[in-house]
């Protein structure tokens, strides 16, 4: 599995709030949700961003709320992959349950600027910046991880195991 895109960086402390601010939480719609997805911290993003490009962020994304609405929120953007330095355990576990793939790597997060071109192989863990010609290694996840990935999110991956 791999994604490839531009890049949309952040700073430290990514809350759910911003992701998608809670005014828009009577809906779960992932495309109604998209239309608003990091509103609050980038106006242009939902204007700008196109399908496959990447979040990149410092520490602690996804904090604050345990709301799904915000990895359905990013996914349903088209965005395919966040890359932080860490992230909120809760938005990571919503963000697997999900199929919404999602990488540690503090020295990615360093050296990628926004509007940088990445190319990610998620078998790997490896992390290409396609604008500076730099590869950054993170921790690939384990087989069945990328497994729920590649079946979109973890009910698709039980019902499939289920049918075969």
């Amino acid at each position: 599995m791999k994604a490839n895109g531009k890049v949309f960086k952040y700073g430290s402390n990514v809350d759910t709030d911003v992701i998608i601010p809670a005014r828009y939480l009577n809906t779960s719609d992932p495309a109604e949700l998209a239309k608003h997805c990091m509103e609050d911290i980038d106006a242009e993003f939902v204007n700008e961003v196109e399908p496959g490009d990447i979040i990149v962020a410092d520490k602690n994304f996804g904090c604050g709320s345990s709301r799904e609405h915000a990895p359905i929120a990013i996914k349903a953007a088209g965005v395919s992959c966040v890359i932080a330095t860490t992230f909120a355990r809760i938005f990571y576990r919503n963000a697997i349950n999900i199929g919404l793939p999602i990488l540690e790597c503090p020295e990615a997060v360093e050296k990628i600027q926004k509007g940088d071109v990445v190319e990610i192989d998620f078998s790997k863990g490896v992390i290409h910046n396609m604008t500076k010609c730099e590869s950054y290694q993170s921790q690939p996840f384990p087989e069945f991880i990328q497994e729920i990935m590649a079946a979109d999110g973890l009910v698709k991956y039980i019902t499939k195991s289920l049918q075969e």
